[in-house]
């Protein structure tokens, strides 16, 4: 979770496209008695463009805030999850690892649900209140686990043999912590996904001024959440390990509260936008409308070209030059929501139901959704070894030496710090050498396509694991043999650094693959995928590690000198063999990747269109119906 949150961070200002304002989202023009352009909130109050000028950036810190210390929070407790779990609740490695995948799946998964709910019934705003509600409420619930003695089990070194004397936290113990969790998705599924568009509506983009403030917005929320993820990762983190999980919970919680009241207090000075109808309504919209014309035959196209005549393309709104995408051939089927038959048409020309008829746009971002599917699916199972860093690379470390001098001794859950300097060292000189080099070889843009940066980002996961296979076995047969010594963390560093790249190419060559692929329409999906993506990642490693710890544990025990892999101790079980496990459904996945990329075509043609009516009278459109 951290780690596509990050990268994500990284790519915003670069990735992130805005696309032309809409009519309906555009200031209201000049009325006569009126000096200024006039902006209307949902509670229908009048906020001039000059005041608007003069306030925006004035709330832009407390808007900011709220996103920085949720991520200060999430981000904070995600790597330390693992040590929490297990040195605090007294778990066992798998249970902790399996708590941790599914609370990572959850809260990935969480921000499509907010955005879905946010643009379609309450507003972004009304979404972002209530998620921080629910994320301060979760903070709070954590923090009490952590400070009163009846939430959690009675102290126990559980670092130390024999192992398995602890005792293990209680349901009801569980449950509350589950409970905190919970309320942490909850809110990060509202802020995250409404953060970044709620500032943007702040600006007034048909203006320069207007145009630069966003510019400047994406910068700043891009500094203010890397700095926060610096911080978490070192401070937050050796607070937590070292000092008190107490007060490195209470810290951000407290944050996090103040920062809630000053957004509160400033709700009357932001501008408000009214949810409109989501985009998933549209997509669903074309699969009612195919099943319902399922008894329609398409008309004969004579070929690959189109008789456009019967398909309902109205102009778009806004600009008087549009792009619209052509209509294909590919998944044809799918054509038939377009297809205008017998009395779908009101006399102006619009359609009597949405759920019947659908526009040609709608048709072709519906299979551009399905074209790359398979890609993004490809994606999920290399994404598996970058969540491990957080659960058993936490697990090595907490086994290994991590003093670095006599006094201070690294944190395991900020061993991740590693991959983050690695991708900072990486991306400029990829970007301002690699890249150039290469284009001057391959005549491409980019030095080298999408598709086979994301390609060489999947050898690197693969690459990672066996690695870390190899360190591992390492480690664990030192430990055996002398229990006294203990390998240095810093041999983590090379399937570290390796993960490292594995991001660098993979993640941000989804993005950019993503936010390229699809139509300015889709925008919102384009960047919902890669939490998605991590979300069934995280799901995957669960399954993987449930069924390897009930093959192999079902030996523990008995005399056949097989022990489970992935036992408390790990230094008696062979994590290494887990580890060349996800190196080897790797290797499969990326041949299902290779056909994937060779069979895939990226987005086609644009058409170019001066904006023309559409037809109003019924006349005009007796030609253009198919009788059933």
């Amino acid at each position: 979770m951290a780690d596509a949150d990050s990268y994500r961070l990284y790519c915003a200002a670069k990735c992130f496209q805005r696309p032309p304002p809409s009519p309906e989202k555009s200031p209201e023009p000049p009325q006569e008695n009126h000096s200024s352009d006039v902006i209307l909130s949902d509670q229908s109050k009048i906020t001039t463009v000059s005041q608007k000028k003069r306030r925006v950036w004035k709330v832009m810190p407390y808007i900011l805030g709220i996103e920085t210390f949720e991520r200060l929070w999430t981000i904070g407790l995600f790597p330390n999850m693992m040590v929490y779990l297990v040195r605090e609740f007294h778990f066992t490695h798998v249970f902790a690892v399996n708590i941790q995948h599914v609370w990572g799946g959850i809260t990935n998964f969480a921000p499509m649900l907010g955005a879905f709910i946010s643009d379609t019934y309450v507003g972004r705003f009304n979404t972002i209140a209530f998620a921080s509600v629910a994320s301060i409420l979760g903070m709070v619930v954590v923090t009490l686990t952590a400070w009163l003695p009846q939430l959690h089990p009675p102290k126990c070194h559980v670092d130390q043999p024999p192992h398995g004397q602890c005792k293990p936290a209680t349901t009801s113990q569980l449950t509350i912590l589950l409970m905190g969790l919970g309320l942490l998705s909850v809110g990060s599924g509202g802020i995250r996904p409404c953060i970044i568009p709620f500032g943007v509506d702040q600006f007034d983009p048909t203006t320069e001024e207007g145009a630069k403030g966003i510019d400047s917005y994406f910068n700043w929320y891009y500094t203010t959440i890397t700095v926060a993820i610096l911080i978490t990762m070192t401070v937050v983190v050796y607070i937590q390990d070292s000092v008190s999980w107490v007060i490195g919970f209470g810290i951000p919680t407290v944050l996090m509260a103040c920062s809630i009241v000053l957004f509160l207090v400033r709700t009357r000075i932001y501008v408000h936008v009214k949810p409109e109808r989501s985009i998933f309504s549209g997509i669903a919209q074309v699969f009612v409308a195919v099943y319902k014309k399922r008894r329609y035959k398409l008309p004969d196209d004579g070929g690959d070209s189109f008789n456009v005549n019967v398909y309902y393309d109205p102009p778009l709104k806004g600009t008087t030059v549009l792009s619209k995408p052509t209509l294909t051939n590919l998944f044809r089927f799918l054509n038939k929501a377009a297809m205008i038959v017998d009395n779908e048409l009101k006399p102006d020309g619009t359609p009597i139901s949405h759920w019947r008829l659908c526009t040609i746009q709608q048709v072709e971002e519906v299979k551009c959704l399905i074209r790359i599917i398979p890609v993004w699916a490809a994606g999920i199972i290399s994404l598996t070894s970058l969540t491990l860093k957080g659960t058993f690379t936490v697990s090595q470390a907490m086994q290994m030496n991590r003093h670095l001098g006599p006094k201070f001794q690294i944190p395991p859950g900020s061993i991740g710090v590693i991959s983050l300097i690695t991708i900072g060292i990486w991306l400029p000189f990829y970007d301002r050498v690699l890249v150039p080099a290469l284009r001057k070889v391959t005549k491409h843009e980019g030095g080298i396509t999408l598709l086979q940066r994301i390609g060489i980002g999947i050898i690197f996961s693969i690459l990672s694991m066996l690695v870390a296979g190899f360190v591992e076995k390492e480690r664990r047969d030192a430990a055996n043999l002398n229990p006294h010594v203990h390998m240095s963390v810093l041999w983590l560093a090379p399937q570290l650094i390796l993960m490292g790249f594995c991001e660098a190419f993979n993640i941000i060559g989804q993005i950019v693959f993503f936010n390229s692929q699809f139509p300015d329409h889709m925008r919102s999906i384009a960047n919902s995928l890669l939490p998605v993506s991590f979300a069934f990642a995280n799901y995957l490693n669960s399954l993987v590690v449930a069924i390897v710890h009930g093959v192999t544990g079902s030996r523990h025990g008995d005399d056949s000198g097989h022990p489970d892999w992935l036992t408390n101790d790990i230094n008696a079980g062979r994590l290494d063999y887990f580890y060349y496990l996800i190196a080897g459904i790797g290797v499969l996945n990326f041949f299902y990747f290779l056909c994937c990329a060779h069979r895939y075509r990226y987005k086609g043609r644009v058409q170019y269109l001066e904006k023309k009516p559409y037809p109003t009278h019924r006349d005009d459109l007796e030609l253009n119906q198919i009788k059933p």
